[in-house]
């Protein structure tokens, strides 16, 4: 047995642990991330319970952040009707399925509200022995916070100041951010996105010109007219002609070539119609001039 012996692969400190990403796309993927927050069905659409909350985004009280005792922090979840979402923590407890069990991690559970502050007055203390409860403040934003997972629409509990100093962070389309430099909110390409709402407005539809149903063609099926003969026919007339022609040609000749084979076989057998016009034109026919 081998005792003391070193891991394959071992992890170096030269490996490319991290990747460059531009500032103004981070800032991007965190307004993105706290804009999802604020829609209702986003953020039920992740699984939070907050069916009977009173508002999304939800906002509390900067008295919350001078909570030091933990029984106050539940009160307050029970009081705003967010602890559903914290039972929901309690009841998805359990062992993780695979070798991560192994591993030092064995139990899993669901993620709970997140909540930001703006200052730590004893709010870390009260809130942080709840499960699922993440704390953050508002001036050190994490992106795997507020989006674990790269999925954006996490719960978030908001104190006063916490949500009001949003606008010094990041600034609004009218004025820049004042912890930012030169940024302001990024501005969307429509005011409204309800796209069909827009098409069926008066203001368009009177600016349309009127749909062209007269060029509407009917598209009829091509047929090939080397086996379709009424095709052939309505192309050619006289390929009827000759298609009875080649039908009468080779009757003669199966009739002549079974009345050969008859007379081999010594069996006499009455000449059918075919054979018989056949046999009258040879006779009728005149010899060939030399």
């Amino acid at each position: 047995m081998c005792r003391g012996g070193r891991m394959f692969a071992p992890t170096r400190t030269w490996r490319r642990w991290h990747r460059k990403i531009n500032v103004n796309q981070k800032r991007y993927a965190i307004c993105s991330a706290i804009a999802a927050t604020g829609i209702p069905a986003v953020v039920m659409s992740k699984g939070h319970r907050i069916e009977e909350i009173p508002e999304v985004p939800l906002v509390v009280s900067d008295k919350v952040e001078e909570f030091k005792k933990t029984k106050e922090a539940v009160a307050l979840l029970k009081r705003v009707k967010a602890w559903g979402d914290i039972q929901k923590v309690y009841n998805s407890k359990r062992f993780r399925a695979g070798k991560g069990k192994m591993r030092n991690r064995r139990r899993i559970q669901k993620r709970g509200p997140l909540v930001i502050y703006n200052s730590d007055n004893g709010i870390c203390r009260a809130f942080r022995n709840i499960p699922g409860i993440t704390l953050i403040n508002v001036s050190r934003l994490n992106l795997l916070k507020i989006a674990p997972g790269g999925h954006v629409g996490r719960f978030c509990i908001w104190t006063e100041s916490a949500f009001r100093k949003l606008d010094k962070i990041y600034g609004s389309w009218k004025k820049l951010a004042a912890d930012k430099k030169d940024y302001n909110l990024p501005k969307p390409k429509m005011t409204n996105s309800d796209l069909s709402r827009l098409l069926k407005s008066d203001e368009i539809q009177s600016a349309l010109r009127l749909p062209k149903r007269d060029n509407n063609r009917r598209r009829v099926l091509k047929k090939n007219p080397l086996k379709n003969p009424r095709v052939m026919n309505h192309l050619n007339p006289y390929s009827k002609v000759m298609r009875k022609a080649a039908q009468n040609v080779e009757a003669i000749r199966k009739a002549s070539r079974q009345a050969k084979l008859d007379a081999k076989r010594g069996i006499k057998t009455e000449a059918k119609p075919p054979a018989k016009k056949a046999a009258k034109a040879k006779k009728t026919a005149k010899p060939a001039k030399k």
